[in-house]
């Protein structure tokens, strides 16, 4: 498996997976498709001015067109200043591989690693068993429950931290 960043190619990974209503049940019902070019733009900027990593999850090096789903860590202004986030979304097919868990702990490892982001936030939907279950197992705190703001919706979500530099555990 290998990360790379986004790039403007990415269109049809971002329309399986953020116009999917299955893909997007915690995240509030799918998104409309005439927007995700535009997107996927604006992220492979935003990845390759590095002031986000963005990337796609190649499952197979040997097959690079194939992807697996994304994870991103970016920074944003939550209203009450500037918040370090992380989130993944790994296509039902490449499900119950582990590939999220792999994938979140590589970002966070480079993140430390880089000495980049300061306490990187999770806000998974309260009830998303699966990723609430892969914020505990990488050493994520729970913070406790709060409204989070993602494409134009309001969802309610657990807020997990976790400070790479300190909290991540070793392998």
């Amino acid at each position: 498996m290998r990360l790379r960043d986004v790039t403007p190619d990415d269109v049809d990974a971002y329309l399986r997976m953020r116009c999917d209503p299955v893909m997007m049940a915690d995240l509030g019902g799918p998104l409309p498709a005439d927007g995700m070019a535009d997107k996927v733009r604006r992220d492979a900027a935003a990845a390759a001015a590095d002031t986000a990593w963005i990337k796609m999850i190649v499952p197979d090096p040997r097959v690079p067109g194939e992807v697996a789903g994304t994870v991103c860590l970016w920074s944003h202004d939550d209203g009450d200043g500037p918040v370090s986030e992380i989130g993944w979304m790994v296509l039902p097919e490449f499900q119950g591989r582990g590939l999220a868990g792999r994938v979140t702990r590589r970002l966070l490892e480079q993140a430390r690693d880089e000495d980049r982001w300061g306490t990187v936030h999770a806000f998974p939907a309260t009830d998303n068993a699966a990723s609430n279950a892969l914020c505990r197992s990488l050493g994520f705190r729970l913070l406790g429950e709060r409204d989070v703001p993602f494409a134009d919706r309001v969802l309610r979500g657990n807020q997990w931290a976790i400070t790479p530099r300190t909290d991540l555990t070793p392998r």
